[in-house]
């Protein structure tokens, strides 16, 4: 599959505008959807990118972070609302939670102590630890937005105290390679794009060192290329099982805080990011580390995505960030929406099936389809999103989407056992029309 032409041309337009007016050596921009590429716009000749050239990811490597977090959390390792002492004690900072680190919401100040970590090389987790003063939260927790560095290098050290093995090894065994991200490295493997500062007064470029980040490479130390970020774009729009299940993604993209309350169209979930585009929402992060500036957007429905990468600190006049989420746009704007095709349900089990039909409540009519051991319950009269249930034993049903999500769906029987009623969080639908209560 591949874009209409005149969006690939447009694609393509915005590509080359960022990376002449902003005054990068080199920029790459690719549409993804599936783990696909479905358009590669290379813009630039030092060097010429391809779509196995490898670019630093910055603060994009925090997604992969969190993404380890929320795992061992469904693993039983922690809750997100432990504190911070529990696992790394005598912590000065032992008063905030793994979910406020996570969030951009623990207040702590946004580097760590020392040199400027992304322009040193990094000590390890127990010298990031010593060198935390009893004066480093900026903020009260909870009381606004505030983007730590820090905070992500304190879950690296979290994940490695609980697990025993180091950040790298375990971004590389839980995440990169379940996806099958091979291109994706902890240091760069050639071919990689070297990168710079541009001098904005001669053009002359000055190549930034490329350092190992230490302790802080959590939030910030990967490197990547255009096919392996189709493949982590893929897994924030359909994640996959065998790393995190779609309720635990669901999870992390939703809004933990808003950054912007002037207009409401930036967030952070738990990891992610949040750009809301008109009456879009897309899901992803930025990225900057010297000499690199990158950025993933995704639009979770219609699984379409876009990756930016360009080898300078910083497009002149203007952030990479507009670029991703233009182009972005412009690709919903344009193409045809994906029409899934129609499958047979699963056939339903009999406590299901007893279910299937149409129910009344309160004036309106409900329809309820039955598939395997769920059923999805649709209002026919007011256009609601609809419920989903799932069976937890017995009558009892459990909302799984929509405004039900949680609630108890308990089946009332009559007494000879046929199904007379559902109480949904003390709703009651029936099967007579006339029903109101």
């Amino acid at each position: 599959m591949s874009l209409l032409p005149e969006t690939a041309r447009r694609v393509s337009e915005i590509a080359a505008r960022a990376q002449s007016a902003g005054r990068v050596p080199s920029l790459a921009l690719a549409v993804v959807r599936d783990r696909a590429v479905l358009h590669f716009a290379a813009a630039g000749e030092t060097p010429r990118p391809d779509l196995k050239t490898q670019y630093r990811l910055g603060s994009i490597t925090k997604t992969l972070t969190a993404t380890i977090v929320m795992q061992l959390r469904d693993e039983g390792f922690f809750a997100l609302d432990d504190l911070l002492y529990r696992h790394l004690p005598g912590t000065p900072l032992g008063g905030i939670t793994l979910r406020q680190l996570l969030g951009h919401v623990s207040g702590l100040q946004r580097e760590p102590a020392g040199p400027w970590w992304e322009r040193a090389t990094g000590g390890d987790v127990d010298q990031l630890l010593a060198a935390l003063p009893f004066d480093k939260p900026a903020n009260p927790p909870w009381r606004a937005f505030h983007y730590s560095n820090l905070g992500y290098g304190l879950l690296g050290a979290v994940l490695q105290r609980v697990t025993g093995e180091s950040w790298p090894t375990l971004v590389s065994k839980r995440v990169l390679d379940p996806l099958g991200m091979k291109r994706t490295t902890y240091a760069p493997v050639e071919p990689f794009a070297r990168g710079y500062v541009v001098d904005q007064a001669t053009g002359a470029l000055h190549e930034e060192p490329r350092l190992d980040a230490g302790a802080m490479a959590p939030a910030g130390q990967l490197w990547s290329t255009v096919t392996d970020m189709a493949k982590w774009a893929a897994f924030l729009a359909d994640p996959a099982p065998a790393v995190l299940s779609r309720e635990t993604v669901d999870e992390m993209c939703t809004p933990v805080v808003i950054d912007d309350l002037e207009s409401w169209t930036g967030g952070y979930g738990l990891g992610p990011q949040l750009f809301r585009v008109g009456e879009r929402v897309y899901v992803g992060h930025g990225g900057s580390m010297p000499g690199y500036v990158a950025h993933l957007a995704v639009h979770r429905k219609s699984r379409l995505g876009v990756v930016v990468f360009a080898n300078a600190y910083g497009l002149t006049g203007t952030g990479i960030k507009p670029v991703s989420l233009a182009a972005l746009t412009a690709v919903l704007e344009s193409e045809p929406d994906v029409i899934e095709p129609w499958k047979p349900p699963a056939p339903p089990s009999a406590e299901a099936a007893e279910l299937a039909g149409r129910w009344w409540w309160m004036g309106r009519e409900y329809e309820v389809v039955a598939a395997g051991d769920e059923v999805v319950m649709r209002c026919l009269t007011v256009p609601y999103a609809p419920w989903r249930f799932t069976r937890e034993g017995g009558d009892r049903w459990r909302g799984r989407t929509g405004d039900n999500a949680g609630e108890i769906l308990q089946v009332l029987r009559e007494a000879d056992g046929t199904v007379a009623a559902l109480d949904i969080a003390t709703f009651v639908f029936k099967k007579d029309p006339s029903h109101l209560a």
